[in-house]
């Protein structure tokens, strides 16, 4: 089977950022709850998915134009370029 094209801003990261904290940095100040956690792969900050209340890495993505997230869930290795829509997993 063929693989993916990769979108070029995936294609671009060349190395991992990984979160430097467990926990959402937009949740912590406001008291907020999450439940997954992306981490930017431009400045290295740790948003709160879009299963979580407040969606912080997509409107961290938007304010920011910084497109692409890494899981940083334990055991998940996988990109997300928010203005592709396109996604690539990676070896840890």
């Amino acid at each position: 089977m063929a693989q993916p094209m990769l979108c070029t801003h995936l294609a671009a990261v060349d190395h991992i950022l990984a979160p430097e904290r467990r926990e959402c940095a937009d949740c912590v100040k406001t008291g907020g709850s999450w439940m997954h956690l992306r981490t930017c792969q431009t400045c290295g900050g740790t948003h709160c998915c879009d299963s979580s209340p407040n969606k912080h890495a997509t409107k961290h993505a938007g304010r920011s134009g910084h497109p692409v997230v890494a899981s940083a869930e334990p055991g998940e290795y996988w990109l997300w370029c928010y203005e592709d829509q396109n996604m690539a997993e990676y070896e840890p």
